[in-house]
């Protein structure tokens, strides 16, 4: 049944290949990129956005757990995919039968996945592992150098666990000044030279996401750290795929920047439309008062799509080319906007919430900012109710 309520997200094509090449081209084929499509792709659709950067050469995706990645497999048969959240009980057949690469870092993993294999009557080193390292984020990842040599004794070479990749999170990759990554990083040189010494040899060795791809300094280092160990350097970039550059990234590389493309546009159209007087008001608790005649017009979106209720009475949207506010509060399922200014406006008349119209624009980042919060949260936020059609 198609969706006839009007109330859409569209995703395009050919912004978010233009971003995929953008990021390839930004570590010069000498790194491999993975594409994160975790949360739904950034509320962007994964099983729409994966197929087609697979097609254009993309060979991993991380996803959080195995149940987006067991509905990824569906479409990428042929992917490799990172499961970045670790595994919990009754999931290590799973990740064995749909070929998945778990990032672990609790000895309960290694339980987990040690009793599968055996159950399956695997043989050795045929589970592979993404081993995480907690170089500061305090977060995931092992912590110690002595846990850190118990773990790789167990993955011996009778043992059906083999240490594929290397890798650690970056707290904050964007930040230059203090530079938390250059230690972040030091402590991963250390940890990387401890699974050399243990005799492991991991294919891959993985850190940074899409500000990496930003700061030439950090990823010449991770590239010779990664050649120091004859393993190919992965990064993980996230935000850029979708079109958003971090904040706070050299002005190097401006150009790129601007270059990256946003891939989705969130929009609507005006279903009714009133005239309120002078003083009447408008919406839950009558937060809004008119200040003279004005126009009202209803948009069928609130915030059970995802449209913050933080954007009460300081929000915008689009609606002939011109940001038009919202007006009072933001309700489950409806917002009002004044568009007294605004000649000629009719019911159906396509209303822009994230995209540009009449060369107006309104991004993800607007509305971050708007609500204190950041552009990965607004995208992550729309709900699935709101449908993504694929463009252009």
């Amino acid at each position: 049944m198609m969706p006839t309520r009007p109330v859409w997200a569209e995703i395009s094509r050919s912004g978010l290949l233009n971003n995929w090449k953008l990021l390839r081209s930004a570590v010069h084929n000498e790194a491999d990129v993975m594409a994160v499509v975790k949360a739904d792709a950034y509320g962007h659709n994964a099983v729409a956005c994966a197929p087609l950067l697979e097609r254009a050469g993309a060979k991993w995706f991380g996803v959080t757990c195995v149940t987006e990645a067991v509905a990824l497999r569906k479409v990428c048969p042929d992917a490799r995919i990172l499961v970045m959240s670790g595994l919990w009980g009754g999931e290590a057949g799973a990740i064995i039968e749909h070929r998945l690469a778990p990032q672990v870092w609790e000895p309960f993993h290694f339980d987990l996945l040690e009793k599968a294999a055996l159950a399956l009557g695997l043989g050795p080193r045929s589970v592979a592992i993404h081993l995480e390292i907690d170089t500061g984020m305090s977060r995931q990842g092992v912590r110690s150098f002595d846990e850190l040599e118990k773990l790789l004794a167990r993955c011996s070479a009778e043992s059906p666990i083999l240490v594929e990749g290397v890798m650690t999170h970056f707290s904050a990759p964007e930040v230059l000044e203090p530079d938390e990554t250059q230690s972040q990083i030091a402590r991963f040189t250390t940890a990387l030279d401890v699974v050399a010494k243990q005799g492991h040899h991991p294919v891959w060795i993985h850190a940074g996401n899409s500000a990496t791809a930003f700061v030439p300094q950090h990823l010449e280092t991770l590239k010779k750290l990664a050649q120091k160990h004859s393993a190919r350097l992965m990064l993980r970039p996230g935000l850029a795929l979708y079109g958003y550059s971090p904040r706070f990234t050299p002005h190097s590389r401006d150009a790129m920047n601007r270059e990256l493309k946003p891939v989705l546009a969130w929009k609507t159209r005006i279903v009714s439309i009133r005239t309120i007087e002078a003083g009447e008001s408008a919406g839950y608790n009558m937060t809004f008062r008119a200040s003279r005649r004005t126009t009202l017009a209803l948009i069928p979106v609130g915030y059970a799509d995802g449209l913050n209720r933080l954007l009460s009475n300081c929000g915008s949207a689009l609606v002939r080319g011109k940001k038009v506010p919202i007006a009072g509060r933001v309700s489950m399922d409806q917002t009002i906007l004044d568009v007294t200014d605004i000649p000629q406006v009719e019911i159906g008349d396509e209303v822009v919430l994230i995209g540009e119209q009449g060369g107006e624009c309104i991004t993800a980042y607007d509305l971050a900012d708007a609500t204190g919060t950041i552009p990965y949260e607004v995208t992550c936020a729309i709900n699935a109710r709101v449908p993504r059609l694929l463009v252009d």
